[in-house]
């Protein structure tokens, strides 16, 4: 799966309808550019790439205040809102999830009720566990990598990402048990001071 995607859609869809520039500046204060693939070329690459695929719609609208030609707005479509949804439900469930992909389904883990995501994080951490016994068939944490040659360096890499993303998930959880942050269907506003401020473009 790629960042970029879910990133779009999601920043599309707490606009309602945004632009391009608009997009771009709401990943970058996130500091996305940083963390993921959501360069600018990227950012108005995916905009058109989706709205050709049906999961965005384009309208266009007045000129630029900088002049050049209408600038145009994207408003997410329901097939775009359930792919949106499909992304986001994996991001946070999947225990192979790459960095980007899992800091990306995090931002916006709020659209989604607070049930849900501790359901979809619990699986994250079965899918984890899972792997972590995968890998301890084969070899011993307790004994080291050397016996394995380099290779059990691999295998020992294996162990302590395992470890430390069952360790961070836990926190996760217990946080949101214990009613951090504000979800869907709480009322209030999640996004309250994390959207960039629409300076044109």
């Amino acid at each position: 799966m790629s960042a970029i995607r879910l990133l779009v859609l999601g920043a599309v869809r707490l606009h309602g309808r945004a632009h391009g520039y608009q997009v771009r500046n709401d990943l970058e204060a996130w500091g996305a550019h940083e963390w993921s693939n959501a360069k600018p070329g990227s950012v108005y690459h995916a905009l058109k790439q989706m709205a050709r695929q049906g999961l965005l719609v384009a309208h266009e609208v007045a000129p630029s205040t900088a002049g050049g030609p209408p600038r145009v707005e994207y408003e997410i479509t329901g097939r775009g809102a359930d792919a949106y949804f499909a992304l986001l439900r994996s991001a946070l469930s999947s225990h192979d999830t790459r960095p980007d992909v899992l800091a990306a389904g995090l931002g916006f883990a709020v659209n989604l009720p607070r049930e849900e995501v501790l359901v979809l994080l619990r699986r994250r951490l079965a899918g984890l566990e899972r792997w972590r016994s995968e890998v301890v068939r084969y070899y011993d944490p307790d004994r080291g990598p050397e016996p394995l040659g380099h290779i059990g360096e691999v295998m020992d890499l294996w162990v302590h990402t395992s470890d430390s993303e069952t360790a961070w998930t836990r926190g996760l959880v217990a946080r949101i048990e214990g009613g951090a942050y504000t979800f869907s269907g709480e009322g209030g506003t999640p996004f309250a001071g994390v959207l960039a401020p629409d300076t044109g473009g």
